[in-house]
């Protein structure tokens, strides 16, 4: 797992990230290659959520709009005795 996937997976933007914070990006993308990712969360938690918020990943928003559709059920009749 590198720095961009992760960044995915917990909803932030590596691209608009990387272009408004080239600095925090690079220092986060060593840390990264370093730790795991378990431990690199550990440590970054309250950052990670600030960038979530800042860099929000719209394509997760897409995704969630998109309805399911209904599950049909089989109609069922009662059987009349005569």
């Amino acid at each position: 797992m590198n720095l961009r996937s992760y960044l995915i997976t917990k909803k932030i933007d590596p691209d608009l990230m990387k272009k408004a914070e080239p600095e925090r990006y690079k220092e986060f993308n060593l840390l990264f290659s370093q730790i795991h990712p378990d431990s690199f969360s550990a440590q970054k938690l309250f950052l990670i959520n600030k960038l979530r918020r800042k860099y929000k990943l719209e394509k997760e928003a897409e995704e969630k709009t998109i309805a399911k559709p209904k599950s049909i059920k089989p109609k069922i009749v009662p059987k009349i005795k005569k």
